[in-house]
């Protein structure tokens, strides 16, 4: 298994894309029977935090439109965006989630218990923990790889007593994709065939995830592997760093604990 490999997508034959559908208007059927089972047992059967994630693991919509947001699940067709479908699932049993709790997940990503990676998988199933990662490490990570680059650059004008401007993000891109973030950034635009549209000002969140999710694929098919674990170990120190000081929300929490990146990003093999 190459390094690429890792972040496939979730089913090996056909893929989670193909699994995932999109809505198109209401709700089907097997869904509207996997909110009815979660309202019944959440609370009730066994703890509602249990029963939302049995539910995820049923849950089969890339996006759909409801209570006046339009909530995307999936990106890239591959990573499962697992806190917003959460919040989402949520809304369905909110009379039921003690206060304390429900705010503990939305807003720091927070399980009323601490869930092992081995659990969380047996309860959210092999395929969606597959694509629970990709989305860790293709977009959260990835975001906190970014700082850290931005942050080496400056530190490094600022001793040369260059004044600060965006050139840092542009270099901070360069150094970690080959190019800079506007000619990346118009390059994802074509590729996406007009999805996110062509004006990057006006990118809605989950185009910029997508994005950076494009960006993560493109920066482990281009370096060494040696690189690529390299880098993945400074965005994930970054990242307890921002969790630590509380800057950050403690996403690695909803998924799991701090658990440890697949090997052929730590530099292992698979």
């Amino acid at each position: 298994m190459t390094v690429t490999d890792v972040f496939t997508s979730a089913r090996p034959a056909d893929g989670i894309a193909a699994e995932l559908v999109e809505i198109q208007s209401g709700i089907d059927s097997s869904h509207a029977g996997v909110i009815d089972q979660l309202r019944q047992r959440a609370g009730r059967e066994e703890f509602w935090h249990v029963a939302l994630l049995q539910a995820m693991s049923q849950w089969s919509l890339t996006h759909e439109y409801t209570a006046g947001r339009d909530w995307q699940y999936v990106i890239g067709g591959e990573a499962l965006d697992g806190l917003t479908l959460a919040q989402r699932l949520c809304l369905e049993i909110s009379d039921v989630v003690p206060q304390f709790e429900l705010e503990s997940l939305l807003f720091r990503g927070q399980w009323p218990e601490r869930i092992s990676s081995e659990r969380l998988r047996e309860l959210i199933g092999p395929y969606r923990y597959t694509a629970l990662l990709n989305f860790r490490y293709g977009v959260v990570v990835e975001e906190a790889l970014q700082l850290v680059a931005e942050e080496s650059i400056r530190k490094s004008r600022l001793a040369r007593c260059y004044q600060d401007s965006d050139q840092v993000i542009e270099d901070s891109y360069r150094h970690l994709y080959g190019d800079t973030r506007a000619v990346l950034m118009a390059e994802f635009l074509q590729d996406s065939g007009g999805t996110w549209g062509a004006d990057a000002e006006s990118l809605s969140l989950t185009a910029w995830q997508e994005f950076t999710y494009w960006l993560f694929k493109r920066r482990v098919k281009k370096w060494h592997p040696a690189r690529v674990a390299s880098d993945t170990r400074r965005g994930l120190e970054r990242l307890r760093e921002l969790h630590n000081s509380g800057e950050h929300d403690a996403i690695d929490c909803f998924t799991g604990g701090g658990f440890d990146p697949p090997a052929a990003l730590a530099g292992g093999s698979i």
